[in-house]
């Protein structure tokens, strides 16, 4: 098998703000394997929270040694059963120090991609799903002012979003409940979800999410700073509306620990190590009260896809990245009208954007 690797400069469309940085851009790595004329693909984007750059994704991606298998099915299986050096094992909670999962998670896309198309099937009946996820996105609208936010929600809204996710946590919690009552005001209709990511302190929260479900708030991601576990815990338990782990919920360990503590967990493949790892995650919350959220970065749609292959078995999809771009160089799983959709074409169903 042979690699391919180039990176590629993602705009967004408006600058993001959440409550700890504003992004108006971000790198991206694509990975192509190729095998006997036919390509699969994957891709890692930068993330300064995690701290990837391109050079980092380019050297692990090379130091995973994808060629040195005789074929994509071979490598896959490998990649799933934990076999593979520097991707992990089945019974660790993380790919290796040395490989993050982000890393992992492309390679795995690559290699589905391939191995649906030599196949003829698409991804999602690769990992066992009868018929092609339709799924409702979230759209995530970022700290700004009420009537900004309240006038992209309702154009939102008259293009067929149900859901909508209000990023969170300026110092002054008035100014989230302003925005958040503008919006509700704006389209009652729509469900909302609220992402501080970690902004507040215990007590804040405490205050706050009562306030949060008189607006109708359906629920809330990762309301404390990340790192007390517990404590997120112990929130979620006298909290009045679902509380989501995001940041505290990275490994399989981390999942295990909360499972039936909090109401939901955030899956990102960039965060977890991929598809297979996202399916070890869900089983181990099968039954536990606790339900999934799929969640991802501001990635194209390539990013994307694994994801929405896998959007039947969550209850939350946040599949928005794609989205936010004001150029998406790859097209495929749709969203432009609220619903993500999962390919039946041979792989993941995505193709390039050819320019020109």
């Amino acid at each position: 098998m042979k690699t391919i690797l180039r990176t590629e400069r993602l705009t967004l469309a408006e600058p993001l703000r959440i409550s700890r940085s504003t992004m108006t851009a971000r790198d991206t790595v694509w990975l192509t394997v190729e095998h006997e004329g036919l390509r699969g693909h994957g891709e890692a984007v930068t993330s300064v929270y995690y701290g990837l750059d391109t050079a980092t994704l380019h050297r692990h991606l090379t130091e995973l040694g994808v060629d040195r298998f005789p074929d994509p099915e071979t490598a896959l299986e490998a990649l799933r059963a934990g076999e593979w050096a520097g991707a992990g094992t089945p019974t660790e909670d993380t790919p290796t120090e040395d490989t993050p999962p982000a890393v992992t998670a492309a390679v795995g896309s690559a290699l589905l991609d391939l191995v649906g198309k030599r196949a003829g099937r698409p991804v999602h009946s690769l990992l066992g799903a009868p018929e092609a996820p339709v799924t409702a996105t979230a759209r995530t609208i970022g700290i700004t002012d009420p009537a900004r936010a309240a006038a992209t929600a309702r154009a939102l809204a008259s293009h067929g979003f149900q859901v909508i996710k209000l990023k969170a946590g300026t110092p002054d919690p008035e100014d989230d409940i302003a925005r958040v009552r503008a919006v509700r005001d704006a389209v009652p209709g729509v469900r909302l979800l609220l992402d501080p990511n970690g902004a507040w302190s215990v007590p804040q929260a405490e205050t706050l999410l009562p306030r949060w479900a008189e607006l109708g708030v359906e629920a809330v991601e990762q309301p404390i700073a990340p790192g007390d576990p517990e404590g997120l815990a112990r929130l979620a338990e006298r909290s009045p509306l679902p509380v989501i782990a995001d940041e505290d919920a990275v490994s399989l360990a981390d999942v295990h620990r909360l499972a039936g503590r909090v109401h939901g967990v955030n899956v990102k493949l960039a965060k977890c190590g991929g598809v297979h790892a996202a399916l070890r995650i869900a089983e181990a919350l099968d039954g536990s009260g606790t339900e999934l959220m799929l969640g991802c970065l501001t990635a194209s749609t390539l990013g994307l896809a694994p994801a929405v292959h896998l959007a039947d078995r969550a209850r939350w999809a946040d599949l928005d990245g794609h989205l936010l771009l004001a150029h998406d160089p790859w097209t495929g799983i749709g969203g432009t009208d609220g619903l993500v959709r999962a390919s039946d074409r041979p792989g993941l169903g995505v193709e390039e954007v050819r320019s020109g």
